[in-house]
C-alpha cells in the first residue's frame, strides 16, 4: 500500500504558473507509473499527466506543451508544473500512484487538492 498526499494548490490567476507536489510513501516494489488526474466541477476525473517508473511521459492534449512532470529517483516525489493557466484548468487535482496487481493495475490516490484560475 502506498500513502500519497498533494500539496501546492490554490488559487492562480489566468495566465499564471502552478506547481504540485506529491509526497508518497510505501512499497515501491510495483510501482509502474506516476500520475496526476483532474476534476472539473460537473465533469469526470482525467487524467492529465503520468510519468513511468522508466521516465516516459504523457500529456492530455489540452495541457500539452505547457506543463511538466518529473519524479525524484526515489520516486517518493512526483512534480507538476504547468504554466499560461486557463480558466478550464480550475478542477480538484489527484496524484495517482499506480502499482502492478495480479490481474491488473492498483492505483493509490490522494486526497486531492484544489486549483482554481481566475481574474
Amino acid at each position: 500500500q502506498v500513502h500519497v498526499v498533494e500539496s501546492g494548490g490554490g488559487q492562480v490567476p489566468i495566465g499564471g504558473s502552478l506547481s504540485l507536489t506529491c509526497t508518497a510513501s510505501g512499497n515501491f516494489d510495483e510501482l509502474f507509473a506516476m500520475a496526476w488526474h483532474r476534476q472539473a466541477p460537473g465533469k469526470q476525473r482525467e487524467l492529465v499527466a503520468r510519468i513511468t517508473t522508466g521516465g516516459a511521459t504523457f500529456y492530455e492534449d489540452s495541457v500539452a506543451g505547457r506543463s511538466a512532470i518529473s519524479a525524484t529517483g526515489a520516486k517518493d516525489m512526483v512534480y507538476l508544473q504547468m504554466h499560461s493557466l486557463k480558466p478550464e484548468d480550475t478542477g480538484v487535482y489527484y496524484c495517482d500512484y499506480i502499482m502492478r496487481a495480479v490481474g491488473g493495475m492498483n492505483h493509490n490516490w490522494g486526497q486531492g487538492i484544489q486549483i482554481t484560475v481566475s481574474a
